[in-house]
């Protein structure tokens, strides 16, 4: 079943969801990309996936299924292995007598619906749906994961628990033994398959006085995931040395190392960190997704008049571009996104990380390894004798390096980086603090962009408006007045629109997530450098006045942009609050 193209953008176009100015520049783009220009919408984020998916349907002639809240029995589903539904975006939801009805999100897979068709001996009626419908019925796979996983813990537990005795008077050799041993094998195995599976970005593994407890981190909150004897703790840390290299008999300080798995054609590095505590070594393994891609600014979250911002800044063959905030708020995947947008052949993009999280194409990238003097410095000042155009610097951490990246942005390259600041007027006096002279900031920094990653909202959410006392609250925390005149701006609500009669959202329990959220989003500030505040950086203005003055050239706040996408329905207030307050 091909899709007839033609007909698929005519259907685009009549249905009124892009402007023929729209469809016009998506068109042009799709032909230079050689990509279908759905795609093109898509990633730009014009139209939604689901939208996309229906008008495929409609163009193909055949259903189009809605799965995100949809219950299906476990002998159906399991009529396809989770990894083939997970590899091929495939489910099993529905048998009958004219057959069995799957879920796909590419109907031309043939291979795989003969494979299906020669294991399950039915009649296979295939169905076109979203992302999100086959995410949601991934997730019902976990139960029977879960059920085999406790199977392993009770079987294999006790056999870990004799060898785990006496761990304190083990030697290299036994616990190089003990690592290699299958039970332990198997529940590290088991570990890291389910916090794959659960998209955990952090496996956090700690000895207490009588437990060793397994948590995950999934959307940026802990999860306890179970809680295993303590005596094997001392099994399951050596296996996880083994993988990554470490020492197995250091006990006494921490250490650094890493490991990769490809795990069904999809690369996935891990670092690993253990710390000696009071009870035993704690380990902490992060979780990254190297040929995670396909990101667009749009969406990442940015939007309005801070994404215009932004892609001016990137068009621009000097300066620098700062991507701030706290750790873990998606500020390298941030500027991840904007190299893929600069990638081109004609340029050479050059990179200094700590560590390097995702790997790219044509991008020069360099790990920094200060144990043997190579630093973000040096490493910078190395990068400057290669002939670079586009320089991406992981962090600026220290004076050095930032009067080095000053200094390149000065000499004709485009520069981008990461600072540790709350907000992007924060970064500012945080420059000045590293010993960076304000007019050298005002002649080198275009663009600073500051985020946190919030939680998204299932699709079984609950509407409800806010009363008198709570908009009294909010009011509080935002100008609601000009809150309202930002959202009239970028046309989310009407012009005549009043805060009593504008939708919010609260999470609901189902299928896709017992807490109502799932994955999450970033919410963003961008500050441009413009004429006024370079003039305010130069006479010292404090963080706070530059901040306003921010505001009044038409910057959304952070908190505000939590707001904005609370109206949207990506999220809830309470989580906007919730990472705002950390």
């Amino acid at each position: 079943m091909q899709i007839n193209e033609e007909q698929l953008k005519k259907i685009i176009l009549d249905s009124g969801l892009v402007t023929r100015t729209q469809f016009e520049e998506a068109q042009k783009k799709a032909e230079k990309k050689k990509q279908k220009i759905g795609d093109i919408l898509l990633s730009d984020g014009k139209i939604s996936e689901t939208d996309l998916r229906r008008m495929e349907a409609y163009t193909l002639g055949i259903p189009f299924i809605n799965l995100s809240s949809a219950k299906v029995d476990f002998p159906v589903l399991s009529l396809i292995p989770e990894p083939i539904a997970r590899n091929y975006n495939i489910i099993a939801y529905k048998k009958s007598e004219i057959g069995l009805e799957v879920a796909m999100l590419d109907v031309d897979d043939l291979p795989v619906i003969d494979f299906i068709k020669k294991k399950s001996g039915l009649k296979i009626l295939p169905r076109l749906t979203d992302a999100e419908s086959i995410r949601s019925v991934l997730v019902q796979y976990r139960k029977s994961l879960q059920v085999e996983f406790d199977n392993i813990i009770q079987k294999e537990s006790s056999s870990i628990k004799n060898a785990g005795a006496g761990e304190s008077e083990k030697s290299e050799k036994e616990l190089k033994d003990l690592a290699e041993d299958l039970p332990v094998i198997k529940i590290v195995d088991s570990l890291i398959f389910h916090a794959i599976l659960q998209n955990a970005s952090d496996i956090h593994i700690e000895p207490g006085e009588k437990n060793l407890t397994v948590r995950y981190r999934i959307d940026g909150i802990l999860h306890d995931a179970m809680a295993l004897d303590k005596s094997a703790g001392s099994g399951i840390t050596a296996r996880i040395k083994v993988l990554s290299n470490l020492k197995l008999d250091e006990k006494r300080l921490p250490q650094d190392g890493r490991f990769k798995i490809d795990q069904n054609g999809e690369k996935i590095s891990f670092r690993v960190s253990t710390l000696p505590t009071f009870f035993g070594e704690k380990t902490v393994i992060r979780i990254l997704k190297e040929n995670t891609h396909g990101f667009s600014l749009e969406t990442l979250g940015f939007h309005g008049e801070g994404l215009e911002r932004i892609h001016i800044a990137l068009k621009l063959k000097t300066g620098m571009v700062l991507a701030t905030g706290p750790t873990g708020s998606g500020k390298t995947t941030t500027l991840y996104t904007m190299l893929d947008i600069l990638n081109k052949p004609e340029v050479n993009i050059s990179t200094v990380e700590d560590p390097i999280e995702y790997q790219m194409p044509r991008v020069n990238q360099t790990q920094v390894k200060p144990e043997i003097g190579l630093t973000f410095a040096n490493g910078l000042r190395s990068l400057l004798r290669q002939d670079p155009d586009i320089i991406m610097v992981g962090e600026i951490r220290d004076a050095e390096t930032a009067g080095l990246a000053v200094n390149a942005s000065l000499t004709g390259h485009l520069v981008l980086s990461t600072i540790h600041t709350n907000s992007s007027s924060g970064s500012i006096p945080r420059l000045i603090d590293m010993g960076i002279e304000p007019f050298l900031i005002i002649s080198t920094v275009k663009v600073i962009t500051a985020q946190r990653l919030i939680r998204k909202l299932t699709s079984s959410k609950e509407k409800y408006f806010l009363s008198k006392d709570e908009l009294k609250s909010l009011g509080k925390v935002v100008d609601l007045d000009r809150m309202l005149s930002l959202l009239k701006d970028e046309k989310i609500v009407k012009q005549n629109e009043t805060w009593e009669k504008i939708p919010f959202f609260k999470p609901k329990s189902g299928p896709e997530s017992p807490d109502g959220y799932s994955s999450r989003t970033g919410m963003h500030e961008v500050l441009k450098v413009t004429n006024s505040i370079k003039e305010m950086i130069i006479r010292g203005a404090s963080q706070d006045e530059i901040e306003s003055q921010a505001k009044k050239e038409g910057m959304m706040t952070m908190i505000e942009d939590g707001v904005f996408q609370a109206v949207l329905g990506v999220t809830t207030l309470e989580e906007v609050f919730r990472v705002v307050s950390e």
